[in-house]
């Protein structure tokens, strides 16, 4: 057989499996848990912002594109240089969490494409950290309100990234580590550890003079029970009190002598006894 007679036939076998596999990577395909698809349409509207493919597995006409995008929460690091608000120069490390909102993916495809991280969400967030940590001392961001910063820095971060135009949900923002000129950070180190000290001088003093007060409180208790007790000490009382004693021994099976009137005040005198 004349090999050249099949040469016709080999071509158009390995014309339909390339196309076939072109096909097969083009049309058919799987969005996986975490992602979300949005389609462009090449002969029949473009980008279709509206409609977006969950996961699973789909069916694209070759000629369209499916672009698919990781909407769970991503993280991006950075590291830069603010100024605080007395004009000192602080070197910053932060780290941010987001996810672009699953619906809206179409949106932010069209406006900023794959490179939305780089193009939208970081520049956001270090112009917001830089104008809130603007407002702040190196002190205040160092130690006394890094949370607070943190917070506002989201909060104003958010205000932007999650508008109808970008899309974009902010979930945290974390400072990592603030470095601070070594004269300035020992300086508030310093001042730190004397107020530290000086909370714990005033506690102990706190504490020292309420148990002064404790004990005052309970000496004047105790002076006013003497008090009342020895204005009731009458001398009738007390010889009352003491022919009820007398009257109780005398019951006593021990030998005694009773002697009536001769103790003083005419009080009974118990003579004897074992």
């Amino acid at each position: 057989m004349d090999n050249r007679k099949l040469l016709p036939y080999v071509f158009i076998i390995g014309a339909v499996l390339i196309f076939g596999l072109i096909l097969s990577n083009s049309t058919f395909l799987t969005i996986k848990p975490g992602e979300t698809g949005v389609l462009f349409k090449k002969f029949s509207g473009g980008l279709d912002k509206d409609i977006v493919y969950g996961q699973g597995f789909h069916v694209v006409a070759p000629w369209n594109t499916m672009y698919i995008y990781n909407v769970k929460e991503q993280t991006a690091e950075e590291k830069m240089n603010v100024l605080d608000k007395n004009g000192l120069s602080i070197a910053v490390d932060v780290t941010v969490r987001f996810n672009p909102f699953q619906n809206k993916i179409g949106y932010v495809h069209e406006r900023f494409g794959k490179g939305y991280i780089q193009t939208l969400v970081v520049p956001e967030v270090r112009s917001a950290v830089r104008q809130v940590m603007g407002r702040y001392s190196a002190e205040e961001i160092y130690s006394t309100k890094r949370q607070e910063v943190e917070t506002n820095i989201i909060n104003e971060a958010e205000l932007t990234l999650s508008g109808e135009d970008n899309n974009i949900k902010m979930n945290a923002l974390l400072i990592r580590e603030v470095i601070l000129p070594v004269n300035i950070k020992n300086a508030i180190e310093l001042k730190l550890g004397q107020e530290q000290e000086s909370l714990a001088y005033e506690f102990k003093l706190s504490k020292e003079l309420k148990e002064a007060e404790r004990k005052k409180i309970a000496a004047e208790g105790e002076a006013t029970a003497n008090r009342i007790i020895n204005s009731s000490l009458t001398p009738e009382l007390l010889k009352m009190r003491g022919i009820e004693a007398t009257l109780e021994l005398s019951k006593s099976p021990n030998s005694k002598t009773i002697i009536i009137g001769s103790g003083k005040d005419g009080m009974p005198l118990i003579l004897g006894g074992n």
